[in-house]
């Protein structure tokens, strides 16, 4: 195993790419492969992508009551959970959690709406605000996860200064049916794409741990690197009670640390962004995490649980020898 990482870090560094073959064997990886992998990972990550920290916070701006039936998801509207219902926000409450993100050390701000559509007008008016507030009032950039969007509300959305938009493919084309049947995977690449046709990056990932086998996770890997995504969110499922993946057991931490590693060597240029569940599910070991090979991270809460103290996550990533990127580089874009 040991041959096979320095091949494929050697082979990396020198901008030759892993091959899938090689990348499902570095699955295998035991308990004591698995920091040689996160350090080869790291090298690979300070070439290509610096030293600099990406921190993103979001708002959840409606939550609940949601028309898919996304087996993970606390908020679908299809199951009974102790998940939040409400409203969409206001324009000036949205605007008052960007600010007070910017002041915990965030750079980028999302905001995540349920049950999002295209009829849905007068909703998409107050985001359209709230973005347009955020880019001239902070210096947070602007993201949205807002689900499927129209070509118009692409358009207005780039014009009002978004500068990224969260559209997750959440797992492999293989597994994605096991997960979620009211839309489909082709669907959700499709607007991936279609994202970057109208100049707003793209911010696509998964999550880790919902059933799904090694080779599941590779090709996620590997389909987010065909689609040249920008920033890719790594979410390790913190099963909540209520939906049909409750009970799944949770991955071990370094099983989740070598899956990090791999994305690296996978995605040498991308963001990867530790996101939802990283708390529960790597515990004492996050910041072997961010040494793995990643180089983005959510800060303070997510949609429908809490994180860890913003000012914890800030002093580990000083710690750890990190710079907070004032600037998410597009540069980054080409996996």
């Amino acid at each position: 195993m040991l041959d096979l990482i320095l091949k494929v870090r050697e082979n990396v560094l020198n901008e030759i790419p892993i091959t899938f073959e090689e990348a499902l064997r570095l699955t295998t990886a035991g308990p004591l492969d698995i920091p040689y992998l996160a350090a080869a990972a790291n090298e690979v990550r300070a070439k290509f992508a610096g030293n600099s920290v990406e921190s993103c916070a979001l708002s959840n701006i409606k939550s609940g009551n949601c028309s898919e039936d996304c087996k993970f998801c606390a908020q679908s509207g299809h199951y009974r959970t102790d998940a939040p219902v409400y409203s969409q926000i206001s324009v000036e409450e949205i605007v008052a959690q960007a600010k007070e993100a910017e002041a915990m050390g965030a750079t980028e701000f999302c905001l995540v709406s349920s049950g999002w559509g295209a009829t849905q007008e007068k909703e998409f008016q107050v985001v359209l605000e709230a973005v347009r507030r955020i880019t001239k009032e902070t210096k947070l950039f602007a993201d949205c996860s807002l689900g499927f969007l129209t070509d118009e509300q692409m358009t207005e959305l780039k014009r009002a200064g978004l500068y990224r938009n969260n559209h997750n493919l959440e797992a492999s084309k293989n597994y994605f049916n096991k997960v979620c049947t009211t839309h489909t995977y082709e669907q959700r690449a499709r607007h991936v794409q279609e994202v970057q046709s109208h100049g707003i990056f793209p911010c696509s990932g998964g999550i880790l741990g919902m059933g799904e086998t090694p080779k599941d996770r590779i090709d996620l890997a590997f389909e987010l690197k065909k689609l040249n995504v920008h920033c890719v969110p790594i979410n390790i499922l913190n099963p909540r009670r209520g939906t049909p993946l409750g009970d799944v057991e949770s991955l071990e931490p370094l099983e989740i640390i070598k899956i990090i590693a791999i994305y690296r060597f996978i995605l040498p240029k991308s963001t990867i962004k530790i996101a939802g569940g990283r708390e529960v599910n790597l515990r004492d070991l996050q910041a072997m995490a961010m040494q793995a090979g990643a180089n983005g991270l959510i800060l303070g809460n997510y949609l429908t649980t809490l994180g860890r103290n913003p000012a914890r996550d800030i002093q580990m990533l000083k710690d750890l020898g990190f710079e907070i990127s004032q600037t998410p580089s597009p540069t980054h874009v080409g996996g």
